[in-house]
Parts: C-alpha cells; sequence; structure tokens
C-alpha cells in the first residue's frame, strides 16, 4: 500500500508518497510511473494540496441500505448522481466558507472517494478494479436549503458546488481493498458518522462500471460514494474530519 500526497512549497507543486511524516517526491505523472527523484522532505515544510484535480467530481445520493430505509427511499435500480464544479475542490487543513449569498444549512457528509486512474470509458464490473488508482476522504459539503428551494427544479449541482465545498484528500491510498473499511466523521471530536462500505448499495467497482457507461472518466477523475446516517450541520468555528483506517484524516475547519 502507498501513500500518494500533492503539496506546494516555495511556490512550486510536487508529489510523492508519504510515509512517516515525511514525503518521498516523485516526478512524472502519478498515474502514469512515476519515478522517485530521490529527494525526501518533511511533511511539515510543505502546505498540502489536494492530492489530485479531478476533470470531475462525481457524487452519489442514496447508495447505503441503512440510510435509504430510515429515510423511506427506495433502492434505486441505477446510481443516482450529481458532478461538484472544480472551484469546490479543497484541500485538507483549509477553511470551509459560507458563501454570504447563502443564509441557510450548510451540511457534513463523510464518504469514501474513488480515484480513477485510467481512463475508463464502458468499462465492466469485473474490470474495474483495473482502473481504481486508490481511495481518499471526502467531505461533500451541502448548502441543504437550496436543493428544493425552487420545486419545479432540483438544484443538486448549485448545492453542491459552491467554493470550498468539494473537501477532499490528504492522500490517495493504493493497493487498497475498499470493502472492509469503515468511515467516520468527528464534529469537534465528537463522532457523529460511523458507517461500513460493506452497507452501500453500489459498490466502488460498480460505480465505476456504470458511470464510464455514460460518461469518460479520466485519471484523477472522483467518484465519491455517498454517504450514510449522521449527516449534521456545520457552523463557523467547528472544526470536522472525515476518517478513514488506512487512508487517513481528512481535516477541515469552518469559517
Amino acid at each position: 500500500m502507498a501513500l500518494w500526497i500533492r503539496f506546494e512549497r516555495g511556490g512550486q507543486t510536487g508529489f510523492g508518497m508519504l510515509a512517516n511524516e515525511t514525503i518521498q517526491i516523485h516526478i512524472g505523472d502519478m498515474f502514469d510511473a512515476p519515478v522517485a527523484s530521490g529527494e525526501t522532505i518533511a511533511l511539515a515544510e510543505v502546505s498540502i494540496l489536494t492530492p489530485c484535480i479531478p476533470s470531475k467530481f462525481i457524487g452519489l445520493w442514496n447508495n447505503f441500505h441503512a440510510a435509504a430505509e430510515k429515510q423511506g427511499n427506495a433502492i434505486p435500480p441505477e446510481p443516482l448522481y450529481f458532478i461538484k464544479g472544480a472551484n469546490s475542490y479543497l484541500a485538507h487543513g483549509k477553511a470551509i466558507r459560507k458563501p454570504d449569498s447563502y443564509d441557510g444549512k450548510i451540511i457534513y457528509e463523510g464518504e469514501l472517494g474513488v480515484v480513477i486512474g485510467r481512463q475508463a470509458r464502458n468499462v465492466s464490473i469485473e474490470t474495474a478494479d483495473a482502473f481504481i488508482f486508490g481511495y481518499t476522504c471526502v467531505n461533500d459539503v451541502t448548502a441543504l436549503d437550496i436543493i428544493t428551494r425552487d420545486p419545479t427544479f432540483a438544484q443538486w449541482p448549485r448545492a453542491k458546488s459552491f467554493d470550498t465545498f468539494g473537501a477532499f484528500g490528504p492522500v490517495i491510498a493504493t493497493g487498497l481493498d475498499a470493502s472492509p473499511l469503515v468511515i467516520r466523521t468527528l464534529l469537534n471530536g465528537r463522532e457523529r458518522q460511523n458507517y461500513p462500505v460493506s452497507d452501500m448499495i453500489f459498490s466502488p467497482r460498480s460505480l465505476v462500471a456504470a458511470i464510464s457507461r455514460e460518461l469518460t472518466l479520466k485519471p484523477g477523475d472522483i467518484i465519491s460514494c455517498g454517504t450514510s446516517l449522521g449527516v449534521g450541520v456545520l457552523r463557523a468555528g467547528m472544526s470536522v474530519e472525515v476518517s478513514i483506517d488506512g487512508i487517513g484524516v481528512l481535516q477541515n475547519s469552518v469559517a
């Protein structure tokens, strides 16, 4: 297993493998045979960036049995998804900011993110793993009241795409079996979400296969697998963490 991270140092961006708070710097393309440069740097000496720059950030709705049952939602016959704008991407350690134009609730949604490693179009469930580079932590922040503000038009992309509403990172974990993973979300240090990947309606490989029939997935694209029970409101001054053993902890404050 490896943990890949992107960073900024002295105005320059770089990437590498993280181990014991030290980054082994690599050159080339993270998704296409990167090569170790031989240089290392302490994690404390860099600014952490999002671990990739997706061309698309795809989010799932109603993808967990427990949440569907509690909310009275039918099990969908196919994945239900939306796309978050690239302007929303937010790195570990940065602040989530509620826009001045919106005075309603914003909520956290701790999720598992699938990171695509190879261009994928019309792939099968059986071959989908070959197109998954690894996994990351996601906080799919949402302006909840906007979704149904207009009764004639559900505004999912708008509610999901405000600046800073797409937090993910701090790393991409590769060589990892996602099936036994558990997603935990902590608000000001108190656990609010704790749910297993095994409760997904559509597994990561099923999502890659289904979505690739409709959208060409590119290296670095993220499929955020949806959330389960325990979603709650974010307020200024709070700290929110999405923790997945084997991947790490994504932490963001709320400004």
